[in-house]
């Protein structure tokens, strides 16, 4: 390991770098400002594709010929507006998903007993043995707890005021409906926790995914499964990479041409087939966002039809012809597959 000896450096020195990297910038004062709202660092990503190899470079991260600043911004705006598109299909999925938890648990284990029904995910018996089920209850607890004492806080501070009996009163059931959990505990004392169809809601992305895969019986998997028309080990996967890429969206991490570290389980049929490497590049398309986009397309279909989504991937593609498709992992004849056909007029 050697010591980092790299200074900061300001915009216009940032200028001068790229330039010294033959980077060409037909206006430093727009450069200028597109570097004081979006870091060099975030853009050095983007300027990749565009140097040369490592064996081809005079200097370190030397650009190849005729590369303009606006090419990497260019690169850098398709990016953002995929990850917008993806977040939007995401956010989709992840709402189904929620819902059909407690479609399916909920109604499927309603009885006389204590945490049948409603509370059904306070059953431990539901989970498997290394599942962290204690973790699980905890955390709502937690959650409707911190909501509880920031009402208390709320209330007090409202009785405080120089408002009249009436309008206090009004405001703090305000404060109390302002969400679930501290309504629970502002009015329920047993069952200790919240409804598993509020319990859903206050769950990341990432606890829904785990929640999924830590069902006890393959029936309840399957059950839920079934809704989205897939096979209960390819959903429990795709969970996980959705959830993966929905990190990278709300961190605005590069999506462009991300590899995926662990690769989503393919459906058997022919409509999932793809080449195990695209030629010449040997880049594999079961690896990068053109699998995430195939995913998404299907569970579009299965949860709203009439969504124009796809078309708004393939409007977006067009508006960007510039940015090639194979570090994507596209095939040459994606727009002919049949998930990308749905909702065209």
């Amino acid at each position: 390991m050697t010591q980092f000896t790299k200074p900061a450096i300001n915009v216009d020195q940032q200028i001068e770098l790229l330039l010294s990297r033959k980077l060409q910038i037909q206006s430093p004062e727009r450069a200028k400002k597109y570097l004081e709202v979006i870091s060099f660092f975030r853009l050095s990503a983007y300027m990749r594709p565009f140097q040369r190899p490592l064996p081809e470079q005079a200097v370190e991260h030397q650009f190849k010929d005729q590369v303009e600043f606006k090419q990497i911004v260019d690169l850098y705006a398709f990016d953002r507006e995929l990850r917008l598109l993806i977040m939007d299909a995401v956010e989709r999925v992840e709402v189904a998903i929620r819902a059909t938890f407690n479609n399916v648990m909920g109604t499927k284990y309603q009885t006389t007993e204590p945490n049948s029904g409603s509370h059904w995910y306070m059953n431990s018996r539901l989970f498997k043995r290394n599942f962290d089920h204690p973790r699980l209850l905890r955390d709502i607890k937690d959650k409707q707890t911190k909501e509880y004492q920031l009402l208390q806080r709320d209330i007090t501070q409202i009785q405080r005021s120089n408002a009249s009996a009436e309008v206090q009163e009004q405001r703090i059931q305000r404060r109390i409906k302002e969400n679930y959990p501290r309504f629970y505990q502002h009015h329920y004392s047993t069952p200790e926790l919240m409804p598993g169809w509020a319990m859903a809601e206050e769950l990341t992305f990432g606890s829904i995914s785990h929640l999924y895969s830590g069902l006890a019986k393959d029936s309840d998997r399957k059950a839920i499964a079934k809704r989205f028309s897939v096979p209960q080990e390819v959903l429990e996967s795709w969970l996980h990479t959705l959830n993966f890429i929905r990190n990278c969206c709300a961190h605005h991490s590069r999506l462009w041409n991300r590899e995926l570290a662990i690769q989503p389980k393919i459906p058997r049929g022919d409509l999932w087939q793809l080449p195990a490497r695209l030629t010449p590049s040997q880049i594999q398309p079961n690896r990068r966002i053109y699998m995430v986009l195939l995913m998404l397309a299907y569970l579009m279909q299965q949860i709203s039809p009439d969504s124009q989504w796809q078309n708004k991937l393939k409007a977006l593609i067009l508006l960007h012809p510039e940015v090639p498709l194979f570090p994507m992992g596209f095939v040459d004849n994606w727009r002919e597959h049949e998930f990308f056909q749905a909702g065209e007029q």
